[in-house]
């Protein structure tokens, strides 16, 4: 456990070794990255084996490295935090990651920029690491500004497209905006508590004010939902599709996206203290996963269509985390399930972009299932999982989200657990559309295609997340394993009776699930898929297609006041401030001016001015003595 710093430390220096060396490593660059990832994984095994040796007191290693921030009464080390909660994120993180590094070799293997993809990939594992790993805001922080310029790298990898590049500039300018909240949040803390280190903040908090706490959590929301890409700061997950597609298995399943849940969920005394952040961070999730869901439906690009699921799971997350101890082990499990069936799905995407000739349209896929075996089975258990069909690792995760939910009691229970039940529903609609229009009917692929299984290099980490869509959630939650797992850092999960029992429960989301892949069999499968989307559709069909709206809404109440108010002080610097010297200049050489016409050069001139002055001082005198 000495080593702990290795886990960040090995895939950093990938990252700099290959940037540093640059075309001289192009030959082994992706192997070296690679096998780095591949070593912070194996310590992090180890770690992970050490930890349950131990008694569960004992679990919690913390190593400060050095003095970072010695400024003042600002006292900051660079340390690192490994606990049960933080364990969950580097298992995923690193085991994930790995697996997509290895499918990346395949998949770039014709790209004359590898090892730079290579690179930034090795960073972005790295930056995840670090603010998982941190012992205190500032360094989340710091992994977490690290996580926004790699996500940057990455989504506008191929700068050469204009979509791609205007897509990594959306989300890097979408995320400043939730990383504002974060380092709001930190003033506070500083105020408040004089330190930013978890254990400090966890042990103030209860002391503080409740217009603290809560200004605290608000301003913690507002940084997750830029990075978890969660109403109103959502829109930038879809453009992000731009990028190489193990990216946005990277980005979408075991690391960005869930940074806002760890934020939260470690944040957990905080917003324990403040009941009206709680609340907003679940109707947050609500409305997110719901929106999400909305927006899949109507998506025929493949990628995009996984985006807004992820969108729509994570918001199942933060609903969870939003319940307090009662939601925070069953949003780290869907978490963890969502991490190996989303990665999966999303690799399985690449693969039959890879043999379509990079083709995202799924009106032009069709009869996959039979050319594409593989990618048919990896991609259908992910299917499987996703929609909470059971013994699939979903179905334990989501159940237990809707569970939590509906045992909030009164509306409140109601509301959000209908709402969780709803999102099921849609859920497997919109994903039962894309398993059919992609494996299932007719072809309907161009004859340029030639559809075959992708090489061993993309299979491979296929079928082990496929593997993990299966039997991860039954691993985790039967017994309560991961629940009493994380207790000694989440809290103790409260008794409650919801209004249904478990089993009731579990009955009513099923038939939602067995309905909403009905609808879409009936409407996909059943009739013919025509290649182009059709223009006669609802009004809620063609707000989804436009993302409900979410870049009309940022254009018309956020960009567009913005650059009238930026043109407005433009014109006020132009024609206002700029113009003050101006103005003061010219006044100046003006008077200048008249006072120069009295300096003539001529002695009776200015004798003529002293006899002026003489009489109008010796008139003022004896006006004065008069009086």
């Amino acid at each position: 456990m000495t080593q702990l710093w290795l886990i960040p430390a090995l895939p950093a220096f990938g990252a700099a070794l290959l940037l540093l060396l640059g075309r001289r490593s192009d030959a082994w660059g992706h192997l070296l990255a690679t096998a780095l990832a591949a070593a912070s994984a194996l310590v992090a095994v180890i770690a992970w084996i050490s930890m349950i040796g131990r008694d569960t007191g004992d679990r919690t290693i913390t190593q400060a490295l050095y003095s970072w921030v010695p400024v003042g009464e600002l006292h900051v080390d660079f340390g690192l935090r490994l606990d049960q909660l933080s364990m969950c994120f580097v298992l995923l993180i690193t085991v994930v990651g790995a697996l997509i590094h290895v499918y990346s070799i395949g998949y770039m293997a014709h790209d004359p920029n590898r090892r730079r993809f290579f690179a930034y990939l090795n960073l972005f594992v790295a930056a995840m690491l670090v603010l998982v790993l941190a012992n205190n805001y500032l360094g989340l922080y710091l992994g977490w500004e690290g996580v926004g310029v790699a996500s940057y790298l990455l989504i506008g990898f191929w700068q050469h497209k204009p979509s791609a590049a205007t897509a990594a500039k959306k989300a890097f300018v979408m995320n400043r905006v939730g990383d504002m909240g974060l380092a709001i949040a930190m003033m506070i803390m500083f105020a408040g508590f004089g330190s930013v280190d978890f254990d400090a903040v966890f042990v103030g908090a209860p002391g503080a004010s409740e217009a603290a706490v809560t200004g605290i959590g608000f301003m913690l929301l507002l940084a997750a939902c830029g990075k978890s890409a969660q109403v109103p700061l959502q829109a930038w997950l879809g453009d992000a599709m731009e990028g190489p597609t193990p990216v946005s298995a990277l980005i979408h399943a075991a690391t960005m996206v869930t940074a806002g849940v760890y934020l939260i969920t470690r944040s957990g005394p905080v917003f324990d203290l403040a009941p009206n952040a709680q609340t907003a961070v679940t109707v947050v999730g609500a409305v997110t996963l719901l929106f999400g869901a909305i927006i899949g439906c109507a998506k025929d690009d493949i990628k995009k269509a996984l985006a807004a699921s992820t969108m729509s799971q994570i918001g199942y997350m933060i609903l969870a985390v939003g319940l307090g101890p009662a939601g925070y082990a069953v949003a780290i499990l869907h978490l963890l399930t969502h991490g190996f069936f989303k990665a999966g799905l999303f690799l399985g995407a690449g693969s039959v972009m890879h043999a379509m000739n990079d083709e995202t349209d799924m009106r032009r896929f069709g009869g996959l299932r039979t050319a594409m075996p593989i990618t048919f089975v990896t991609f259908g258990l992910g299917y499987l999982a996703i929609i909470g069909v059971p013994p699939f690792s979903g179905f334990f995760s989501k159940d237990g989200i809707i569970e939590a939910a509906l045992g909030e009691g009164g509306v409140r229970g109601w509301l959000l657990g209908g709402a969780a039940v709803l999102g099921a529903a849609i859920t497997a609609f919109y994903m039962t559309r894309v398993m059919v229009m992609t494996f299932f009917g007719p072809r309907r692929w161009a004859d340029d295609a030639h559809p075959h299984e992708a090489p061993t290099s993309m299979t491979a980490p296929m079928i082990v997340l496929a593997i993990g869509s299966v039997g991860a959630g039954a691993l985790l939650a039967i017994g309560g394993t991961l629940t009493d797992w994380l207790t000694p850092v989440v809290g103790e999960a409260p008794e409650h009776d919801g209004p249904l029992p478990g089993w009731a429960v579990t009955t009513v989301v099923l038939v939602c699930v067995a309905a909403g892949v009905a609808v879409a069999w009936a409407k996909y499968g059943r009739q013919s898929v025509p290649e182009t989307a059709p223009d006669d559709v609802s009004a809620l069909t063609v707000a989804a297609r436009a993302d409900l709206y979410g870049d009309a809404f940022n254009e018309r109440m956020i960009a567009g006041p913005g650059a009238l108010a930026t043109a407005g002080l433009v014109a006020v610097e132009d024609h206002g401030l700029a113009a003050v010297p101006t103005r003061i200049g010219a006044a100046v050489t003006g008077t200048s001016t008249l006072a120069r016409r009295a300096q003539n050069g001529y002695v009776r001139s200015y004798a003529l001015s002293i006899l002026a002055g003489t009489v109008v001082i010796a008139a003022l005198t004896m006006v004065v003595n008069v009086l």
